[in-house]
């Protein structure tokens, strides 16, 4: 099947999640989540993920997320800790994608990583409060993401050269994803994080998948 198949599963399944969740059905969540992230990996592989080292980087991050993905429908601090890992870990397999064709420090990638280093600094100032002993993991997660962010300027996917806004646009709205999560989880809970911080998710996911 083509990357525009999946894409299209993907969206499916996102729309039943966000009923499971509007009805905090717990069987619907644990069907569509799963099945809306297993299609984010498969338009990847359908897209030609394992013709590059660029691709393959890719495909371990996509898996890495979805397994934070599963890892966050329990509810519990544990598996939340597991999750963050997972997507720490996903977070990294992206960086080694974004940087496998080489890095350069260029004035764009300077400005971003600037911007980013203030969206940490400002997302930490705002949770701080509310994160109790979450304070050191959540830090190190905050600068994971301010580097994926930053280095996916310096990306060279398969079709083109760096800068590549498609996966810029993914990293970012991965990042802006995570604050939905993030408010979710520390702040204050409702879903109305789930309402824009899935689809903004799945479909960052989606761009990067089809990069390869």
């Amino acid at each position: 099947m083509t990357p525009t198949v999946f894409i299209a599963l993907c969206a499916l399944s996102l729309a039943l999640l966000l009923l499971g969740e509007y009805q905090d059905n717990r069987a619907l969540k644990w069907a569509a989540k799963p099945a809306a992230s297993l299609f984010f990996v498969l338009a990847a592989i359908s897209a030609g993920a394992f013709e590059s080292a660029y691709g393959l980087w890719v495909l371990a991050a996509l898996i890495l997320c979805m397994a934070g993905d599963v890892l966050l429908i329990p509810a519990g601090e544990k598996t939340f800790l597991a999750g963050m890992g997972a997507f720490g870990a996903g977070h990294a397999a992206y960086i080694g994608a974004f940087l496998s064709g080489g890095a350069a420090l260029t004035p764009l990638f300077l400005a971003g990583a600037a911007g980013m280093s203030v969206f940490a600094i400002l997302s930490l100032r705002w949770l701080w409060p509310h994160l109790g002993t979450f304070r050191g993991p959540v830090a190190a997660y905050t600068a994971i993401i301010a580097v994926m962010v930053a280095t996916s300027i310096l990306a060279s996917p398969p079709g083109g050269g760096a800068p590549s806004a498609l996966v810029i646009a993914g990293a970012a709205g991965f990042a802006v994803s995570d604050l939905a999560v993030a408010r979710d989880q520390f702040v204050a809970s409702g879903f109305v994080n789930r309402i824009w911080g899935l689809p903004l998710y799945y479909g960052a996911q989606l761009l990067l998948a089809s990069s390869v």
